[in-house]
């Protein structure tokens, strides 16, 4: 017979019947009829939807979907009929990480439900939930900072911002393909140590200083090198433990360093669409870390828009992936309106699109920054520059200078060594 006709009644009967003759044990009931295990469970199986194997009690895998019975004129059962069909899944339960993104169903020509199908995806928001809650339940076990002595003399009424964005940790680049140099994980954590003693050598000794990083300061989010919103392949260099470990100390060795040049530090750390999770691990970490040291004080806003204010100077943060330079002066004022109305210069930075723009509204000056890092394969369809500034604003007359420093002016010193 092909195994593509239909089982007859007869043969689903002769399956029954030798089941429920050897107490329903099916190993026996198939050495009786001469069939393979399997052929008995399949025939079985059809016994079952066709109502041969009785109701009492349901059988395993099956269930009652409809009962039918037939009295006569005196009101005495007459025959009873029982539809069985094959049992249900259990509840559905929604997979840990993941978020219902839609349903989908079959129904029939009045509308009613047939089949349903629950589509689901990555919730990167329960992640970032979780990965906050697993943070906040690991602190009192982090390592604290030992304070360290501050400098002995500061401008006080000046404050520095050290800014950098997108680097990328973790990203590959190489030179003979994008021809905007080679970059890799090493490569990454050099250049921002090495940026930083430039500028922070040639900054002047103001009292406050800002470590504003804008975030994508990593290049993936998780162990699949792909951006956590859209799964865009990304050119990746390292494994995701690798990263965590140089972007920590990465982070150590600066604050150390700008503790040594200034009285305060505020640390900004910007959620982004490469690392919206790793930004969050990042402040809360950093929070932890220096909670002995008061003169650092970490923002752990998980908000996406951060601001700091400094005497009659309001400097607001975002990285540029929600708003661009042409509508995110009215957001800022929007979310920070106390502070907005207590300063009389506001300055807005943002990151993104690794290039520079600096735009004046009649709210406040918005500036997109580009970033250190070389471009990958895809970012070299763009022309961008790679430097980083430090911008330095006085508390009662706003911007008052900046410097800027290139990754060419850091790398030449590496030649200089070398040589």
């Amino acid at each position: 017979m092909s195994k593509f006709q239909p089982i007859s009644d007869e043969i689903a009967q002769q399956a029954a019947d030798a089941y429920l003759a050897a107490d329903k044990n099916k190993a026996q009931a198939a050495v009786a009829l001469g069939w393979k295990r399997e052929t008995l469970r399949d025939r079985l199986k059809i016994a079952g939807e066709r109502g041969m194997l009785g109701t009492e009690p349901v059988v395993e895998g099956f269930r009652i979907s409809q009962t039918t019975a037939h009295y006569d004129g005196d009101g005495n059962l007459k025959a009873e009929f029982i539809q069985q069909k094959p049992e249900r899944g259990g509840v559905f339960e929604l997979p840990a990480g993941q978020k219902i993104k839609g349903v989908s169903a079959l129904v029939n020509e009045d509308g009613r439900e047939i089949v349903k199908w629950i589509k689901t995806g990555e919730d990167h928001e329960g992640q970032i939930a979780l990965m906050r809650a697993a943070i906040d339940a690991l602190k009192d076990d982090l390592p604290r900072a030992e304070p360290i002595a501050a400098p002995r003399y500061t401008i006080a009424h000046l404050i520095n911002q050290y800014t950098i964005t997108d680097q990328h940790l973790g990203a590959l680049a190489w030179n003979e393909e994008t021809g905007a140099g080679d970059y890799d994980l090493h490569i990454g954590e050099r250049l921002v140590i090495d940026w930083f003693a430039q500028a922070i050598a040639q900054s002047p000794p103001a009292k406050r200083a800002v470590f504003a990083q804008l975030g994508d300061f990593l290049h993936y989010d998780s162990f699949k090198s792909i951006t956590p919103e859209h799964g865009h392949q990304l050119d990746s260099d390292s494994r995701y433990p690798k990263m965590v470990r140089a972007a920590i100390r990465i982070l150590r060795t600066v604050i150390r360093m700008l503790l040594e040049k200034h009285e305060q530090v505020d640390v900004i750390m910007c959620d982004a669409n490469h690392d919206p999770a790793g930004e969050v691990w990042l402040r809360e970490m950093l929070a932890a870390f220096y909670e002995d040291e008061p003169r650092v004080k970490v923002d752990t806003n998980p908000g996406t828009y951060s601001v700091i204010e400094h005497g009659a100077v309001s400097l607001f943060y975002h990285h540029g992936h929600r708003r661009g330079t042409k509508n995110v002066d009215s957001l800022l004022v929007g979310k920070f309106r106390e502070v907005y109305g207590r300063t009389k210069y506001s300055y807005a930075h943002t990151g993104h699109k690794h290039a520079d723009e600096l735009v004046t509204t009649d709210l406040m000056k918005v500036e997109q920054h580009e970033t250190l890092a070389a471009p990958d394969a895809y970012g070299s369809n763009w022309m961008s520059g790679r430097s980083a500034k430090v911008i330095n604003y006085h508390e009662q007359f706003g911007e008052v200078g900046r410097i800027t420093v290139s990754a060419a002016m850091v790398m030449n010193n590496w030649k200089q060594v070398a040589a």
